[in-house]
């Protein structure tokens, strides 16, 4: 019994440590893309692919502006229900990915510090492994912040299927008329359909505002904690000190660029109207 208990302790080596976690991670990678889909099947069972989605949307879209309304037509609530579970699936996934990628880069840079008397070769694999699992990291980190967005907006997400520059269609027809809409004076009547979609674009880019000031505070909350343990660094540890600062500056950089992208959306945000008209002038 006591052997037992004994064997159940012992630790997991380093290596295979980030073998679980690489192979952990190759398998989140191929969920994140195939998965959601599946999870986000309607309750009769009946999944969607792209292909699909984009044909439907087509005629809901069309049915929800000619009825005039702010409520979604039958058809476009069953595509928007179906995209708000497909992103809260996506999300979910996701956020499991980066804390995956996170563990293993801790490994794999802790092995490189720990690598001080291995061959040049080895040390140059680890350092390039913990760049591109840090640049994973970054990816799945803007996947979770991407469809945490799509995930309370998920009618101005799925706008973005839409296909702009058809001509000679209803839907032609219906987009036309939303365009002619959105360019009116804010003094011009608009019907209730085209301020739903005013008042879900500014919801969907103060989702993104509001994220991008979290990710922004914890980006930066990581910077003053990498530079405290550069300060307390004992100066022979070089490469340590090096590979702190180095990840201090990055975490302040990245912390800056989440402010742009807080200051972008919620400017958006504030006055939606022209920034929705430019996307159906164009789209994304």
């Amino acid at each position: 019994m006591n052997t037992t208990v004994a064997r159940l302790r012992v630790p997991i080596s380093p290596n295979r440590a980030v073998a679980l976690l690489t192979a952990l991670a190759s398998a989140l990678v191929v969920a994140v893309f195939v998965a959601p889909g599946a999870l986000a099947k309607a309750p009769g069972g009946q999944t969607f692919d792209e292909a699909w989605l984009t044909a439907a949307l087509r005629g809901a879209f069309v049915e929800y502006w000619n009825s005039g309304g702010r409520a979604f037509s039958p058809s476009m609530g069953t595509l928007v229900d179906y995209w708000f579970r497909f992103h809260v699936a996506k999300a979910a996934i996701a956020a499991i990915l980066l804390a995956v990628l996170l563990a293993l880069g801790l490994h794999v840079w802790r092995a490189f510090l720990r690598a001080t008397d291995s061959s040049y070769g080895r040390q140059v694999a680890l350092a390039a492994s913990g760049v591109v699992v840090t640049a994973c990291g970054l990816i799945a980190s803007a996947m979770v912040m991407a469809n945490l967005q799509g995930a309370v907006a998920p009618f101005s997400s799925l706008l973005s299927m839409l296909p702009f520059g058809e001509t000679n269609s209803d839907l032609a027809t219906a987009l036309g008329q939303v365009r002619e809409q959105l360019h009116a004076s804010p003094t011009d009547r608009i019907s209730p359909a085209a301020g739903a979609m005013i008042s879900d674009f500014s919801r969907y880019h103060l989702a993104m505002a509001v994220i991008g000031a979290i990710v922004a505070v914890a980006f930066l909350a990581t910077s003053v904690w990498l530079w405290r343990q550069f300060a307390r660094m004992p100066l022979l540890e070089k490469r340590t000190r090096r590979v702190l600062a180095s990840f201090g500056v990055f975490s302040a950089l990245l912390a800056l660029a989440a402010v742009v992208l807080v200051v972008a959306n919620a400017g958006t945000a504030a006055d939606s109207q022209p920034a929705l008209a430019a996307f159906f002038d164009g789209g994304w």
